[in-house]
């Protein structure tokens, strides 16, 4: 199946979708506009030039462009430190570092939007043979639920978050592969705000993965002591080729560089090999990428609306992740909705995608993603864990343009 494969119907109603979601994309480039704002701002104020690009060896002594684009991200995120590193294997990488700074052993690490995703459940010990987890280490482990309406449980985590035990707490932005909304910056407020009540001295950690610049600001700068991601989601801008980053207080970031490398040289060390300039152009891209991404997210939220198909968020609901969750309702429309993906993708779209048993998953899962650089969800992707009710989780699109062709595609798919 290729792009030249579309039905005419299809056009007809991207055409239709288009004519209803003019206003949000209008929102969605204002919310890109401040935000490109900011990120120019750090960059002019902390004085990016050329030598910030040179890579270096070894290492990694007196690295200029690591150690600019380190108080570039802390200035962007509203936070006092950051360590933004190649070094990251991926964001469960970065977010585990950042777990291990929250609390020590025989205190609790608390989880406040019930169990995380899939793959941290590994790190925390959940999962997996624990060997090397939060629980080997002493670490204890609790958490609290959302609500039916798939909301933060206030109340619960008010009581939970009152326990002397609990060090640090554990706020998960994105929806991840839950049947909930991702949660906006006002929530992590409130959240913030009910576990200080109890427990002012406790460190509380937001999984910022999907969730960079859809708003005008960030965890940090709303009660958050550390947050963190991955350089091949949102702020890697679809430029940066590997990478994760941690940002918040200093010396929690210091925990977590610490658990990065080893303790006594932390973020002293990690020569980054002449990859600076993709780190500092895809931050710089990240902005209007993210507002790509966002636009496929509601373009297809108005397609699978004339099609009947139950999406979330709605095309007009405020956002604050870049996945768009697709409930197809069996394994045979899954399949077909990644396969079409898949198609429109602008690498390997011959290829037809299979579950498969992915590392740190309980459940096969098939993934569409024919991206530059693998793994990448800002590029546009599509994947669920094989289970009831076969939700697919799109995101992504470096432009919007090609991410509505991959959307058709998926469409046509189905329609076939």
């Amino acid at each position: 199946m290729k792009i030249s494969d579309i039905k005419p119907e299809v056009y007809d109603m991207a055409a239709r979708a288009e004519a209803k979601i003019r206003p949000v994309f209008d929102e969605i480039d204002r919310t890109a506009m401040r935000n490109t704002r900011k990120v120019m701002q750090a960059f002019q104020d902390q004085r990016v030039s050329e030598a910030c690009f040179a890579g270096t060896t070894g290492y990694g002594y007196d690295d200029l462009g690591r150690e600019t684009l380190d108080r570039i991200y802390a200035q962007i995120f509203g936070a006092e430190a950051a360590l933004v590193r190649t070094q990251f294997v991926n964001g469960t990488h970065a977010l585990t570092c950042a777990m291990f700074a929250l609390a020590s052993p025989g205190e609790t690490v608390l989880a406040v939007t019930g169990t995380p995703y899939d793959t941290l459940r590994c790190a925390i010990g959940l999962s997996g043979d624990g060997f090397g987890s939060l629980r080997s280490y002493g670490v204890g482990y609790s958490e609290v639920g959302l609500t039916e309406e798939g909301r933060p449980d206030l109340t619960h985590i008010r009581e939970a978050a009152a326990d002397p035990k609990v060090k640090g707490v554990m706020i998960q932005r994105s929806r991840g592969y839950e049947d909930r909304p991702a949660l906006t910056v006002g929530d992590i407020r409130r959240i913030c705000e009910t576990v200080r009540e109890v427990n002012p001295g406790a460190n509380i950690m937001v999984d910022n993965c999907y969730g960079e610049f859809t708003d005008l600001t960030e965890p940090c700068e709303a009660g958050a002591d550390l947050i963190a991601g991955s350089l091949i989601k949102n702020p890697g801008g679809g430029v940066a080729p590997t990478g994760g980053y941690i940002s918040g207080r200093k010396d929690l970031v210091e925990r977590a560089a610490m658990r990065l490398t080893t303790p006594g040289i932390g973020g002293e060390c990690g020569s980054t090999l002449g990859v600076n300039r993709l780190l500092f152009q895809g931050l710089f891209l990240a902005p209007h990428t993210v507002a790509q991404a966002l636009k496929t997210a509601v373009f297809c939220a108005a397609m699978m609306d004339q099609l009947g198909i139950e999406s979330s968020p709605k095309y007009d609901e405020k956002r604050s992740d870049i996945i768009q969750m697709v409930k197809l309702g069996s394994a045979e429309r899954l399949k077909k909705f990644c396969l079409g993906i898949q198609a429109g993708a602008p690498v390997d779209s011959y290829v037809t995608p299979e579950p498969w048993a992915m590392p740190g998953y309980d459940d096969e899962v098939i993934m569409a993603a024919g991206a530059f650089i693998q793994g990448s969800s800002i590029e546009l992707s599509a994947d669920g864990p094989m289970r009831e009710p076969y939700i697919a989780y799109m995101q992504g699109g470096l432009t919007y343009e090609s991410g509505k062709l991959g959307v058709m595609m998926a469409v046509n798919a189905m329609l076939n």
